[in-house]
C-alpha cells in the first residue's frame, strides 16, 4: 500500500529525486536565460515573473519523466 520515497545516492547520501530535478531545472533555466539574452529575445518574454518559474517547472517535470519515471 505504501511506496517508498524515490531517492538517489549523491556523494554518499540519499536525496529526494524532486530536489535533484528542481536543482537541474534551475540550472537549465539559468542557461536558457543566458542564451535568450545573447539572442536578444529576453526582452520579448513578458511577464518574466511567470515565464521563468514556469520554465523551471517544465524542465523539472521533463527531467522527472525522462530520467526517474518509476
Amino acid at each position: 500500500m505504501f511506496e517508498y520515497a524515490p531517492s538517489v545516492d549523491l556523494f554518499g547520501s540519499f536525496f529526494p529525486i524532486w530536489m535533484v530535478c528542481i536543482t537541474a531545472a534551475t540550472v537549465l533555466t539559468i542557461g536558457t536565460r543566458f542564451l535568450l539574452i545573447r539572442a536578444r529575445l529576453d526582452n520579448e518574454l513578458r511577464p518574466k515573473l511567470i515565464v521563468y518559474p514556469s520554465m523551471v517547472t517544465a524542465f523539472a517535470c521533463a527531467i522527472w519523466l525522462a530520467l526517474f519515471r518509476y
